[in-house]
């Protein structure tokens, strides 16, 4: 009998990540950062010299759920920063290409969701209501993402993402920046926010 097909990943940091079994001890925020700062939002269909990265939208979606949720627990901001950190193995796919894989990346997805969470002392599944208050963080992201740097109208933005309220609009600005320059960002904001829990 052939063996089983190669299912894990050697990380930067010498770990060896089991993609479809993950366990917490094989996860560094290192890895994470650095995985999603070259990981490109949008399929890299952007405007600017630099992808906006997957690791630049997690900074600006903790951003948004910090502004919504002003009294939310450090832990739940970390959630909110983490919340697409499983592409840093599994790339990131844009919504339509999610629905036509089917539910196989959203279980792939969960798996390393948990393991994610653990490892960083988070629950493996999310109450409801932070999830879906990350959710709507990352809605609106999406809409700025969409019309600073993605080239959407904003009447199409709407459509698809729903208006953010003006004052959200007023306190962001997306600038694309070097990869080095946002892993490092990343792993700073981790490091404060999990300092605070």
């Amino acid at each position: 009998m052939p063996p089983p097909p190669r299912a894990w990943q050697r990380m930067l940091s010498g770990r060896r990540l089991d993609l479809l079994d993950p366990t917490p001890l094989d996860i560094e925020v290192e890895d994470i950062a650095h995985g999603l700062a070259f990981v490109a939002r949008w399929n890299g269909q952007t405007l600017g010299d630099y992808a906006y990265s997957v690791a630049e939208h997690s900074l600006l979606v903790e951003k948004i759920y910090a502004l919504q949720n002003p009294k939310a627990p450090p832990k739940w901001r970390l959630a909110a920063l983490l919340h697409d950190a499983p592409e840093y193995v599994i790339g990131d796919m844009i919504s339509p290409v999610k629905a036509a894989v089917g539910p196989s990346y959203s279980e792939l997805d969960a798996k390393l969701t948990a393991a994610i969470h653990i490892r960083f002392g988070l629950p493996a599944a999310l109450p409801k209501t932070v999830k879906a208050a990350i959710k709507r963080a990352d809605r609106v992201s999406a809409w700025l993402e969409a019309v600073q740097i993605a080239g959407f109208e904003e009447p199409e933005a709407n459509s698809f993402f729903g208006r953010p309220s003006d004052s959200l609009l007023k306190e962001i600005e997306i600038t694309l920046r070097p990869p080095i320059e946002v892993r490092q960002d990343y792993t700073q904001r981790h490091t404060e926010l999990l300092a605070l829990i």
